[in-house]
């Protein structure tokens, strides 16, 4: 109240309740979040003209996370997954004696690895969907939701947000015809890994083909008369075994393996992203004990983040300093110090300025990181080669026919 008084002078109340500002929280919150967000992103693209695009797009990718929550009733209600809500509870026996509920309590410890998982999974907890600009590290849209939302839903909802000529980097979580369709009838680009649950056609004949040409068509997609998905499959190595991935992207003069390459090794700094949001900010278990409130703190957690990763981030272009060396931790102790110090003038070198200039990465290389709290890759869930199948004489005269 004593900074915001300061900042906006006659414009904040002498005095306001905590559930008075809930109410105002609830009301305003969603008209909010988008004007903010419209600001941030016009923002990006005008103060970083040259970071906003890497070889001719802008990029992006995008990922989940959970985030915990109380065990309150209202957490259960909305946040657990579908299977686990309004399960009748069982009764209370009556009448139990002490040694007969010391033997439950024996009999419920002794239980299986398998039943700890399913009471871990009925655990009510917030999923986190961002897209996450890669050249700048920043936030361009999220949707929340219950542990068990599906990703490829939030991305759908989050497509139009996005500029045009973009590229959407996505891990093998990210296929399916219709999705990826959407994301091609969106007027966007992808590149997304594929593993062993992605069927792939060669020799359909509806394009020039090279070796790299590849098709999506599911046999659900030929039975709806829907035409195929022309892809490029490239093969990486990531060192212990090859990376499959596939870019809407025919043409290697516009986009080259190497470039693919670079592009899908920075999409793992969404992982740091929520490492930062969880672990560095705090936000890795939300206070709020009722889902509406708690969706109200995940808002605008997100987006106090965005604007001091993108201020931030400006000041660090002014002495430049690439994005990648801002120090999260340096960031949050330079605007926490400024508000603290609010009433006092800034000595020499202390300007809120000047420490966010200063905020920092070290440059030495860790060789260990095994003790430190560092974010692990995850083991992809579709591991192996996709399936790869010569087309048949059907199938290339039904492509031709829904082409032509």
């Amino acid at each position: 109240m004593e900074v915001a008084s300061t900042i906006l002078p006659g414009q904040v109340p002498a005095k306001m309740s905590y559930q008075a500002f809930l109410k105002m929280l609830r009301r305003w919150t969603p008209q909010l979040r988008e004007l903010l967000l419209i600001a941030f992103r016009s923002q990006i693209a005008v103060v970083f003209p040259k970071l906003f695009r890497l070889f001719g797009f802008a990029v992006f990718t995008v990922d989940g996370s959970r985030v915990d929550l109380p065990r309150t009733k209202s957490h259960e209600a909305v946040y657990t997954p579908a299977k686990y809500r309004n399960l009748p509870k069982k009764p209370k026996k009556k009448g139990q004696t002490r040694k007969a509920k010391l033997k439950v309590k024996a009999v419920k410890g002794s239980r299986s690895s398998a039943s700890a998982r399913a009471r871990q999974g009925s655990k009510p907890m917030m999923w986190i969907t961002t897209l996450w600009h890669v050249t700048t590290g920043l936030a361009w849209n999220w949707r929340l939701g219950p542990s068990d939302s599906s990703e490829r839903a939030h991305l759908r909802e989050m497509l139009a947000s996005l500029p045009r000529r973009s590229l959407i980097i996505g891990d093998a979580g990210f296929v399916g015809y219709d999705f990826l369709k959407s994301i091609l009838d969106a007027q966007q680009q992808l590149l997304i890994r594929v593993g062993s649950n992605v069927r792939l056609l060669r020799k359909l004949g509806t394009v020039s083909e090279t070796s790299q040409t590849v098709y999506l068509w599911p046999e659900g997609a030929q039975k709806r008369q829907q035409p195929p998905l022309v892809l490029r499959l490239i093969v990486l190595h990531d060192g212990r075994k090859p990376v499959y991935l596939v870019t809407s992207i025919l043409d290697d003069n516009q986009l080259s393996d190497a470039r693919i390459a670079e592009l899908y090794r920075r999409r793992w700094g969404i992982e740091l992203y929520y490492r930062h949001l969880k672990q560095t900010f705090g936000r890795g278990k939300l206070r709020s004990c009722n889902a509406e409130n708690a969706d109200i703190e995940m808002h605008w957690a997100l987006l106090a983040l965005g604007a001091m990763l993108l201020r931030t981030t400006y000041e660090l272009r002014q002495v430049d300093i690439e994005p990648s060396r801002l120090s999260v931790a340096a960031m949050l102790k330079a605007f926490r110090s400024a508000m603290n110090d609010y009433h006092r003038t800034a000595k020499p070198g202390k300007s809120l300025q000047e420490r966010l200039q200063a905020a920092t990465i070290d440059m030495y290389t860790r060789k260990n990181k095994a003790s430190r709290n560092y974010p692990r890759k995850h083991t992809e869930t579709a591991a192996g080669a996709p399936v790869i199948t010569t087309a048949a004489k059907l199938q290339r005269q039904l492509a031709k026919t829904l082409v032509s």
